[in-house]
């Protein structure tokens, strides 16, 4: 985690667009980056290496391949999604990393199982996925996630991360406005799980379908960007990030805010930089559905816009600004960026975002 972060700080640093895209709203921002990076980062990688320790028990070798892999190679993940409790007093960050690390990482690990494990039959899918609906609500009855395949033990790996998401989860007194938001998030994400890994071309006409089923209410997206929102987890952080900070009335306007916008951003920034691995993989890649260069920079533009009119009704609306600008840089500036040769692309791209986070 650590060397994925520095790398990409050193090099926004290097550059000098991405520098004056930091610094644009003048030192505030570069002050809190260094506060993420010094208090929240090292968080979240203890977190994560408890983590992988647990994983690398599991007895199965496919599975614990697997869960390795998740912990190693997206350990990136898990410290941008802690990235909001940069905002939170020290007793609060460490109750919030404690949540955030392993529902992190059961959304990597079931992605993982779902794009690369040999036997996951397509009626696995939303079996493996109801571990996040039992992990964000302590109440419900955690279920059999391996029912459905793949076979083999993970020495009750996916069960342990889902009792420390919920064991951090009770005694929040916002829960019960949490629950129908985690909810719904839970079951958007566990259909575009189910309709992505279709053969291609059915995969993409059941997204349409599915979108066409809920046109009404996102008329604003492109069928490929409600699928994108779908498959992000900020509507989930950005909830409970609100609830933890003592901001509860703003719950339902932070979902909001988030919720298409910064999710269809986040999952179409994550496509953009996985192209060539998915083109490999023969995966479904939405941010290549944009329809060229300049649509792309259209749609990212307009769906900045969107983020930056739900962030102005939320409290301490920089932070959200913060955020936004922050994930969009460091996508932009990943090492998967160069090898694809890509950062002029992503140099405009980046310049969608220019005006989130100014001092206006």
């Amino acid at each position: 985690m650590k060397d994925d972060i520095r790398w990409a700080v050193r090099h926004v640093l290097g550059s000098p667009q991405r520098l004056r895209f930091l610094l644009r709203g003048g030192p505030g921002p570069f002050v809190t980056l260094l506060r993420f990076l010094r208090t929240v980062v090292p968080q979240a990688a203890s977190a994560l290496a408890a983590i992988r320790a647990r994983a690398e028990a599991i007895p199965d070798e496919r599975l614990r391949a697997e869960a390795v892999a998740s912990a190693e190679q997206k350990a990136y993940h898990v410290a941008g999604a802690c990235i909001l409790a940069t905002f939170l007093p020290p007793d609060l960050q460490r109750a919030y990393v404690a949540i955030v690390a392993p529902l992190e990482t059961i959304y990597d690990f079931l992605d993982n199982l779902c794009d690369r494990h040999p036997d996951v039959p397509p009626a696995a899918y939303p079996t493996l996925h109801r571990a996040l609906a039992d992990a964000l609500d302590p109440d419900r009855e955690p279920g059999d996630y391996y029912a459905d395949g793949p076979s083999g033990g993970d020495g009750g790996y996916l069960r342990w991360l889902v009792e420390r998401t919920r064991s951090g989860l009770r005694g929040l007194a916002d829960l019960p406005a949490l629950a129908p938001l985690f909810a719904e998030a839970v079951a958007f994400y566990a259909d575009l799980q189910t309709f992505k890994h279709l053969p291609p071309g059915e995969r993409e006409e059941t997204c349409i379908a599915w979108y066409d089923r809920n046109r009404e209410r996102f008329a604003a997206l492109e069928w490929y960007e409600f699928a994108a929102a779908a498959g992000s987890q900020w509507q989930v952080y950005v909830p409970l990030f609100l609830a933890m900070a003592g901001e509860g009335a703003a719950i339902g306007a932070g979902y909001d805010a988030y919720f298409p916008p910064v999710a269809a951003l986040h999952v179409l920034l994550d496509a953009f930089i996985d192209d060539s691995e998915d083109r490999e993989h023969r995966e479904l890649n939405l941010a290549s559905l944009d329809g060229g260069d300049a649509r792309m920079r259209e749609r990212f533009a307009r769906l900045a816009g969107d983020a930056e009119r739900g962030f102005a009704s939320l409290p301490h609306p920089d932070r959200h600004r913060f955020v936004l600008s922050i994930m969009a840089l460091f996508y932009l500036t990943h090492p998967k960026v160069a090898a694809q040769g890509m950062d002029a692309r992503a140099l405009r791209l980046l310049n969608c975002f220019a005006y989130q986070g100014d001092s206006r």
